[in-house]
Parts: C-alpha cells; sequence; structure tokens
C-alpha cells in the first residue's frame, strides 16, 4: 500500500526537512502537469509534480537495489530540504541505521523543466546508493589519508603537518575516483529512467543547463558531454 508519510513541504511554510516514504508497486506514470511551454511552474504544480515522479521512482529504484545489491538496504526515504533561497541541490546519504535517503532541495524541485528531468536526478542519486558509491568513497578517502600521513611522517614532519597531510590525503583520496562514480550513476540512473517509464535522455538535459566542470584535476563531476554519451548509449540498448 502506498503511504506517503507527510506532504507539507506544498506549502513552502516550514524549514524542517519533509520525509516521503513510499511502499508498494510501482505508480501508473504521472500525468504531465499542464502548463504553457517554457513556463515556470508554481510551488504547488512544482510539489505535485515532484510527488508523483517520487511515487513513481521509488519503487523501480528499490527493484533495482534488490536486484544489484541485495545486501544494502533497499528501502529509499525521499526527503525535502524546504528552506527558501538554497542553490538546487540533490544528494543520497544514509540515516543513522544505514537506511538511503535521497534529498531533494526547494531549488532543484523548482530547476527541472518536466518530469523526465526531476525522475533522472532522482534514478541518479539512487544509482549511488545502489553503487555503494559512499562506501568507496569513505574507503579511498581512508587510504589516502593514510598515504600522505604515512609519507608526512616519514619525512620527518611535524605533528601539524602530518595531520594536515592526512586531511589532504582524505581529500585527494575522496576525489580519485569520483568522476567514475557520477558516470556509472548516470549509466544506472539511465536504466532506472527508462524502467520508471521516463524518457532519460530527455531527462539527461538538465546537466546540459549546468556550468561544464570541463576534465579539471580532482574534479568532482565529469564533463557534461561525457554524461549525456552515456546516457544515450546505455537508453540505446535498453
Amino acid at each position: 500500500m502506498l503511504r506517503v508519510l507527510i506532504l507539507a513541504f506544498m506549502t513552502l511554510g516550514a524549514c524542517a526537512p519533509v520525509a516521503i516514504d513510499v511502499q508498494g508497486g510501482p505508480r501508473p506514470l504521472p500525468q504531465p502537469v499542464s502548463q504553457p511551454s517554457g513556463a515556470p511552474l508554481s510551488a504547488s504544480q512544482a510539489a505535485r509534480q515532484f510527488v508523483r515522479v517520487a511515487e513513481t521512482v521509488e519503487p523501480v529504484a528499490e527493484a533495482e537495489c534488490r536486484r544489484y545489491a541485495p545486501r544494502l538496504n533497499c528501502d529509499f526515504l525521499i526527503v525535502v530540504d524546504d528552506r527558501p533561497g538554497q542553490p538546487p541541490n540533490a544528494f543520497q546519504t544514509l540515516d543513522s541505521t544505514g537506511r538511503p535517503i535521497l534529498a531533494f532541495n526547494l531549488g532543484l524541485i523548482n530547476a527541472v523543466e518536466n518530469a523526465d528531468e526531476l525522475a533522472f536526478v532522482m534514478g541518479h542519486e539512487a544509482a549511488h546508493h545502489v553503487l555503494d558509491h559512499l562506501t568507496q568513497q569513505r574507503n579511498n578517502a581512508t587510504v589516502g589519508a593514510a598515504v600522505l600521513s604515512g609519507l608526512a611522517t616519514v619525512s620527518g614532519a611535524s605533528d601539524v603537518y602530518v595531520r594536515e597531510a592526512g586531511r589532504l590525503g582524505a581529500t585527494v583520496g575522496a576525489r580519485t575516483y569520483s568522476k567514475d562514480f557520477e558516470l556509472e550513476a548516470d549509466q544506472l540512473g539511465t536504466i532506472i529512467t527508462a524502467r520508471a517509464g521516463f524518457d532519460p535522455v530527455n531527462g539527461a538535459e538538465f546537466f546540459t543547463r549546468l556550468p561544464d566542470p570541463g576534465n579539471r584535476f580532482l574534479g568532482t563531476h565529469p564533463p557534461n558531454a561525457a554524461r549525456m554519451d552515456i546516457v544515450r548509449r546505455t537508453a540505446s540498448q535498453l
């Protein structure tokens, strides 16, 4: 049975994150919100679109999670940070019990131009959990910290510099494979988006409106062209 815990964010009045807990099987594909071409959605329209997409994507993401990584907790909790004025953002994390959380703020919900884009971002963030990227990132950070702090110790550096080397090593280690992680999440996110009934290629157009990170050393995201390429190639094989 489908259960939505709280939909109060539609009023845009509170400051605490709002949780949407979806249970049950896949839902019918949501009908698009009627709106003149190019016109932004109202707050209530954007909120309704978000709920419809969450109701549709979450069961599919959970099913893919159980298929790809049955050892993980696949009971996704979708939360909304309804603080006004924040730049668009979405991310995946875990709560204290290990339950996967997909978090979105109002800036992101208002920035998408259609349900396909919202579904793709949601599928992308879910894919990070399915692929266990948080664990891999923590492991990389631990190794990086150990290597650089160890080198600093061997070179006779002071305790202060050893600690600084450890922090730098953790940052370098965490970022080492971050571009690969993003492309992996784009690939699996494409599959989740498509199986939920949305168009992942159209959805990935969201990234083309973001500043292109290029191919910077230790950058956290790959070039937009690389992201679109893997989405198109994955979608063509479905």
